[in-house]
Formats: C-alpha cells, structure tokens, sequence
C-alpha cells in the first residue's frame, strides 16, 4: 500500500530552550521538519544546495546555517530552496504560553518535548520516516533523546510507524540538515517579529500558491487531556506546491 512507503525527513531547531528571555533567551523555540517524500527529490535538493555554494563562490565545506550567514546568503539560499520539492511542518512555540514547572525548568525536557509534538502530532502526514537530527549533545543526550523519541511518539493502532529510523547526523556534512536549520530560522524571525528582515525571508522561499493550515495540537495540552483544532487561515503562496503545517503552542498544563 502507499502509506508504506517511506519518507525521509530532516529535523533541526532555531532558538534555545531557556526560559530566561530577559536575560537573553529567545522569546519563541521553533523545531522545523523538512519532509521529502521522494529520495531522488532529496538527492537533487542536495545537489542544489552544494551548487550554490559554488556559484556564491564559498567553499565545499561551508555550512549554510541561519545565523551563521549574512543576508544576501540568506536569500540565495532560500531561493534556492523554494525551487525545489519538500514539505515543512513545524512548531513554532511562544515561551510566555507554556506553564509547566518541569518544561520550564529542564532545558532538555523542553527539548524533547517539542520534538515529540511535531511529530506525534502530524495529523498523518508523517509515517514510516527515516529521521536524520543533528548530532549535538553529548553521547548521554543523544541516547536519552532516542529512548524517549521511541517511547512517546507511537501511532495510532493498525498504521504504519511515524518513525521507522533514527539517525544522529553531522549538520556540518549534511545540507539538508542545514535546510532544516535555515527554515527553522526563517519562521523563527517571522514569528517574534524583532527585526524587521523577517518578511525578505519569508517571501524568498514561499513558490507555488498554496493553502496555509494552521493545524493547533497543542491547544489546552495536559496531562490527561489534548483538544485537537484545524482551521485554514488564509491562502497565502507556501512551500513548493505543499501544505505548510505549523502547529502553535497554546497555554495549558503542558508536560
């Protein structure tokens, strides 16, 4: 059947997961999903990305990342990747809504946690992934991170798994790690809206008209209890020809 087929799909995060915004955290922590739902689309979107280095005249080995480029690195690089086919979700959460004593003590469970809502939460659109993360953290975090990932992401009974494999990844090395990075970033900038270059960076990668959906998990989350809301809130152009899908988080006993 078709919904066995797999997908590969690459995960990186912008922001940091501390709750001390006045003293420098970032207001919101974003995880971004880069989605290819054909290998062959994925090798030509890595080839792509390896051109551009060459033609913006950087070496093989420079990493595109967000806040590592400048702008006009930037815009080549999401314009570059508007071209191609992918699809995004993510999860772009405002740090002054989430309550929960655990999340906002532990960097780590806050970590975890955001990654288990993006993909839990997927509303089918994510199944049987070979997930590629960037590596960072320490032998202990990583294991830690899989243990978990394993044990709270599960699909509902009779379907396909939302993650067949896992695989840690050096972002350095693998540019659609730093697809993931950039994207992340974009939506960040759009989302706390500091500076006012968001809007360059979100019309840089934004090709095909597409529907945006706001799919909202995480509304009143607790312990016991997840209302699920799905609400279209405008047609805008989106990723590709794709369904860009970010669900925000809500107030609620979040754990």
């Amino acid at each position: 059947m078709l919904y066995r087929r797999s997908m590969l799909v690459f995960l990186d995060d912008s922001g940091d997961p501390g709750f001390k915004v006045a003293k420098g955290s970032t207001p919101c922590f974003v995880i971004a999903l880069v989605i290819f739902d054909d290998d062959l689309e994925a090798e030509k979107c890595a080839v792509a990305i390896k051109g551009l280095r060459r033609t913006l005249g950087l070496s093989d080995n420079y990493e595109f990342r967000f806040n590592g480029s400048n702008r006009d690195i930037r815009l080549a690089f999401l314009r570059c990747a508007a071209r191609l086919e992918f699809r995004v979700r993510a999860i772009v959460m405002d740090k002054a809504r989430i309550y929960g004593a655990e999340l906002r003590s532990s960097k780590d469970s806050f970590y975890r946690y955001a990654i288990k809502m993006v993909l839990q939460h997927n509303f089918g659109k994510i199944r049987n992934a070979r997930l590629r993360l960037d590596g960072h953290g320490d032998r202990e975090f990583r294991r830690e991170l899989r243990s978990y990932l394993s044990r709270e992401v599960r699909s509902r009974a009779g379907d396909p798994p939302v993650i067949a494999k896992l695989k840690m990844v050096d972002s350095k090395r693998d540019v659609l790690i730093q697809l993931a990075d950039t994207v992340a970033g974009t939506l960040r900038r759009d989302a706390e809206g500091l500076k006012g270059d968001a809007g360059e960076y979100m019309a840089a990668i934004r090709s095909e008209a597409a529907q945006f959906v706001r799919e909202d998990p995480l509304a009143h989350a607790g312990r016991s209890t997840t209302m699920k809301r799905s609400s279209r809130i405008g047609a805008i152009r989106g990723f590709t020809s794709s369904h860009f899908n970010c669900p925000l988080a809500q107030p609620g006993r979040t754990m």
